[in-house]
């Protein structure tokens, strides 16, 4: 019997010997296994000629499954705040120990030839990489430097804008001449002492209002006296506040607001019954109606073991015997 051969491509244990690897199925699942990692390769391929320098960001921590070495491999290569899109697998690719691995997984799992170097990068293509590497540093040096600039200039522009807005308001402003105009505090006084010494009849000598000094210095003033109702109260002397107040007509026990608490108990009993199966048996009995003491049920008691006829005429005997129980009591 052959020994025992685990194939970690179908999760197997195989007792077939190495015959396993040319099997169909074991040829399907490398096939997929391979197809599943070519668009990555080709990928970090096309980042040879043209690498991608960009700023940092988790999701440049993602890393691949090596199929020929089993293990894992980062994708991006970062240094500090840079990331070099695809420069971890290029650097696996082109290392000795991952051809070393590529050269015995091929042989033991009798992959096609052709498509071996398609996960291979010679060292030209690696010390072209390189280079593009150090090209895509300088351009990336280069932006980020034009970006500070524009920043620099826009936060220039924003401290010039606030420093002119503020020396705005910081300016002492012309203060206008009070013989000029007719419109200050004065010449309104004046004018209207002239008016109504020249209105009031000259047979009647009045004696002239004080002026007043708060009227010198400022703008005029109208002070209006607080205004009280009598016989009605404030919050100031003690009153109930109007908010407090009751009306007459929202009083309680004028009129009820929302239903009473017999009529949510009725509801509440409707709405029990709307859960229950409407083609119970039961469903439409009205039990507002008057039934006779005749009334006899068309089934047999609940509790009674027996025919129809035996529940009927016990039925009977009780309600015999309730009318004498009655009239003896009378």
């Amino acid at each position: 019997m052959a020994p025992a051969h685990h194939c970690p491509l179908c999760r197997q244990t195989f007792f077939c010997g190495r015959g396993h690897v040319y099997s169909r199925k074991h040829q399907r699942q490398l096939k997929v296994a391979l197809e599943r990692l070519l668009p990555q390769v080709e990928a970090a391929r096309k980042a040879v000629r043209a690498a991608q320098v960009e700023r940092y960001v988790p999701e440049h921590d993602r890393s691949c499954w090596c199929l020929c070495c089993s293990c894992e491999v980062r994708k991006h290569l970062s240094h500090g705040n840079l990331t070099v899109l695809h420069g971890g697998l290029l650097e696996h690719l082109a290392s000795p120990e991952h051809k070393k691995a590529t050269n015995k997984f091929w042989w033991e799992n009798k992959a096609e030839v052709r498509m071996k170097d398609k996960f291979l990068i010679s060292p030209q293509d690696y010390a072209r990489f390189k280079k593009s590497m150090v090209r895509g540093l300088d351009s990336y040096e280069e932006k980020e430097d034009e970006v500070i600039k524009e920043m620099a200039a826009q936060i220039r522009e924003v401290e010039y804008s606030r420093q002119e807005t503020v020396r705005s308001v910081l300016e002492p402003q012309a203060v206008p001449d009070p013989e000029e105009g007719s419109s200050t505090p004065g010449s309104w006084k004046q004018r209207n002492r002239v008016s109504s010494s020249s209105q009031q009849p000259s047979d009647l000598d009045l004696p002239i209002a004080p002026e007043l000094d708060w009227m010198e210095t400022g703008q005029p003033l109208t002070f209006t006296d607080h205004q009280d109702i009598p016989g009605v109260g404030n919050i100031h002397s003690g009153a109930t506040p109007p908010w407090m107040v009751q009306d007459e007509e929202n009083s309680p026990g004028s009129q009820q607001i929302g239903p009473s608490y017999e009529e949510f108990l009725k509801e509440k009993e409707k709405e029990k019954l709307k859960k229950l199966p409407p083609d119970r048996v039961g469903a439409n009995f009205d039990h507002s109606s008057n039934t006779n003491a005749c009334w006899l049920p068309s089934f047999g008691r609940v509790w009674n073991n027996g025919r129809r006829w035996q529940s009927r005429h016990q039925f009977k005997t009780e309600a015999r015997n309730k009318q004498q129980s009655r009239k003896g009591k009378t």
